[in-house]
């Protein structure tokens, strides 16, 4: 009794909870604002400051040094936010966009001027000192003791006290190091093999003196250590820091300092959202009337289950805006993505519960028994879904680049999450539920034993299907290779274009670009566009695929004879793509190490590595056919297809793992006489269900999304929609039909 009390009672608090959580997620309190207003929005959603470098001292700069000096910029300006991007204006400058920032002075100060960084002794050859210890004012008005030259760095550079500069660096990380005293926070450095050479002479002449060493950067000495050995190998530590936060800003510094070419700022500026506030708008909007479509869904299908967990993805997406705002994360289309895919794998979880529940109460048990048999019975196939999706989820964070730990790391909040509001939250609704009365058979449903569909009979047609569409799509990206070079429709994001900056004789919203000034510049570029404004100024920059002399001179007259600007007030620069090749390179990386990792956790968890084989040629038939979908319909690649892709794989191991795990159960309590093949097509019947209706749910999303999003949505919704429907196939049609071929040829050694 006092247990069902209890129950009533923590039903009685997860409403206020959930009540009180959605008045502050929507602003509706006392003070106007809400936790969704403090979310940091990426620049899709929210913009940020755009910052432009130019190379100093070299009018032509080579592309290995440029896209040298691009990569350790990119990891620089990820300090800031995992979605900050760099890319090449021009033939000689560099542009930096920030997301979730507006004060681009305070940046401009942190990042200082790049490619100034010096190893300066503290003595010249007759013994005179090259810098002091004094008083020195902080950047915070304080007063403290700090290193001052007593030379200008051309003097330094003459007369030999500078050997070592920041070029000579190869790589800078904080970290720890293990000491008689304990561990303590440092800096590693790695030098090149020239800079090793250099090293090893001035620290030999640094330890013969029991001097030691300033770094030198951007007009201040922001580090002077002593030497305590003779350094010959180009490896050293700096130590002891403050703390990890001191160890980590030190490294980047002198990261930053060592690029191969000095820049300086020839420009900043806050610049708007890409997409703006209407498609944040719409965003929510469809969000909150997919979310209450599923939920209609489920309580329709499930009755009180159903109820219970409509109750729980509430509180499953308050406690994910919460908590976006509370780990400080950057939202992008991406995350966006990685919530959606969180969301059906909430749905999913319910779904399993839901239907080991109804087998219960159908074999004749109790309700309160068939509730706990039911989430003891389901964990298994939750657990290892969400693990395998998890596991990707950690190593894209670990290895891929900023744009795809946007993703990564929605998706790990939300699977964490997720996993909680299945296994708790409605667990413990069921429970209050039944203790509040509702205790008949017919208010959860009870399963009825389905026909068993001849699903690996039909492999060879299933197989043979798919087989057509992967080779179609390869066909048509080849015919599209040949006929325009491009086996895909690359948006600017990949290939580069041209960026039109245009000043208007007033201030122009981007709603009002996208209706008025899109549609021109569309028909003369003959690609999309991407439009960003400029705060405080009535400038407004049009990104297109490359336009060349005749194209640009059509646009510059179109905005001269439509708007009326002045031509000397539009520039126009070549801009290199946003996604490099070392993100290509990470991103693939990442995806193939989270791919092996995935099989051996399946392989120690089933004990089979068939069914980890399996399970990796179905996710990639989804892969394939939703590239061949992106081919034939000429759907934009910008930088959400890696985010789509990423949510297919997601998507797809969670779907085959479940029915994998009913044929590991099944086959446990097989007899002698069952035949393989029925246990395969059995299992899969058995979970039907559960494909299909978590389909639908996480399908009813994105379709909503679909109808209601700006164009740019679109293009990422339409081809997840399409990955969606192709998931629930290959989980029913080839990962059990994969599984039978391989273990009958490949049959065990016990069994042989």
């Amino acid at each position: 009794m006092k247990k069902n009390k209890a129950i009533v009672v923590l039903l009685c608090i997860l409403l206020v909870l959930i009540g009180v959580t959605y008045v502050d997620v929507f602003g509706v309190n006392p003070e106007g604002e809400g936790s969704m207003s403090d979310i940091n929005l990426g620049l899709d959603l929210a913009g940020g400051v755009s910052i432009t470098y130019q190379v100093v001292g070299d009018e032509d700069p080579s592309a290995t040094d440029m896209s040298d000096t691009i990569a350790k910029l990119q990891k620089r300006v990820e300090n800031y936010s995992t979605e900050a991007i760099v890319y090449q204006e021009g033939t000689d400058r560099i542009n930096i966009e920030i997301p979730g920032v507006s004060d681009a002075n305070a940046i401009l100060q942190e990042l200082g001027r790049p490619g100034t960084l010096y190893f300066i002794a503290q003595t010249d050859d007759q013994g005179n000192q090259n810098y002091s210890q004094q008083t020195v004012q902080n950047p915070d008005g304080t007063y403290g003791v700090g290193y001052v030259l007593t030379k200008t760095i051309d003097e330094l550079l003459e007369d030999g006290s500078i050997q070592v500069q920041g070029t000579d660096v190869k790589e800078a990380s904080a970290g720890s190091l293990q000491t008689n005293m304990g561990s303590e926070f440092a800096v590693s450095l790695t030098m090149t093999d020239e800079g090793a050479k250099k090293f090893a002479e001035v620290t030999q002449r640094a330890f013969d003196k029991n001097e030691s060493l300033a770094i030198y950067y951007d007009g201040n000495i922001i580090s002077a250590p002593g030497v305590n050995a003779v350094i010959t190998d180009g490896s050293a530590q700096i130590s002891p820091m403050e703390s990890y936060e001191r160890a980590e800003n030190l490294a980047s510094t002198i990261r930053i300092g060592g690029l191969r070419l000095e820049l300086e700022e020839l420009h900043s500026k806050v610049v708007g959202a890409q997409l703006g506030v209407e498609a944040i708008d719409t965003s929510l909007k469809a969000g909150a009337i997919g979310l209450a479509l599923v939920i209609i869904f489920m309580i329709v299908v499930y009755l009180i289950p159903g109820l219970a967990s409509g109750i729980a993805l509430l509180c499953y997406v308050a406690l994910v805006i919460l908590l976006l705002n509370g780990f400080d994360m950057t939202l992008t289309l991406s995350g966006v993505a990685g919530i959606i895919l969180s969301i059906g794998m909430a749905v999913d979880a319910n779904v399993i519960i839901f239907a080991r529940i109804r087998e219960e109460l159908a074999s004749g048990k109790t309700v309160r028994n068939a509730i706990k048999i039911g989430f003891d019975k389901a964990l298994s196939a939750i657990i290892d879904g969400n693990i395998t999706t998890l596991i990707a989820a950690g190593v894209l964070l670990l290895l891929g680049p900023g744009t795809v730990k946007g993703f990564a790391q929605t998706l790990a909040l939300g699977i964490v999450l997720s996993m909680f509001t299945a296994l708790v939250v409605t667990r413990y609704l069921l429970y209050a539920f039944y203790a509040l009365g509702l205790k008949s058979e017919k208010l959860y449903g009870v399963g009825k034993e389905p026909r068993t569909l001849a699903i690996v009979s039909r492999k060879g047609i299933f197989f043979g299907v798919s087989l057509a569409v992967i080779v179609a799509g390869f066909v048509v990206m080849g015919v599209h290779k040949a006929s325009s070079g491009d086996a895909l429709n690359y948006s600017l994001e990949f290939k580069g274009g041209t960026a039109t900056t245009v000043t208007f004789s007033q201030a122009m919203t981007l709603e009002q670009a996208n209706a008025d000034v899109a549609p021109l510049i569309e028909e003369i570029a003959g690609s999309a566009v991407q439009i960003q404004t400029v705060q405080d100024s009535n400038e407004v920059i049009f990104k297109t695929s490359s336009l060349d002399v005749e194209q640009r001179e059509a646009l510059n007259e179109m905005f001269v004879d439509k708007f009326g600007v002045d031509e000397k007030l539009i520039t126009s620069e070549t801009i290199s793509s946003v996604i490099s090749s070392e993100m290509k390179t990470d991103t693939v990386i990442a995806v193939v190490v989270a791919i092996i990792f995935m099989l051996l956790y399946i392989r120690i968890r089933f004990k089979d590595l068939r069914f980890g084989l399996s399970s990796i040629i179905a996710l990639l038939h989804d892969v394939l056919v939703v590239l061949a979908f992106y081919a034939v319909a000429r759907v934009s690649v910008s930088n959400t297809f890696v985010a789509c892709m990423l949510t297919i794989v997601g998507y797809s191991i969670n779907a085959t793992i479940v029915i994998f795990d009913r044929i590991r159960e099944n086959m446990a309590t097989m007899s002698h006489k069952d035949d393989l093949k029925d246990v395969v097509d059995k299992s899969i019947t058995q979970t039907m269900s559960r494909s299909i209706f978590t389909s639908l749910t996480t399908f009813i999303m994105v379709a909503v999304l679909y109808v209601l999003g700006v164009t740019s949505i679109r293009d990422f919704a339409l081809p997840l929609m399409v990955g969606i429907v192709c998931g629930a196939y290959s989980s029913i049609c080839l990962a059990g039909s994969l599984w039978y071929v391989f273990r009958q040829k490949f049959v065990p050694k016990k069994e042989k």
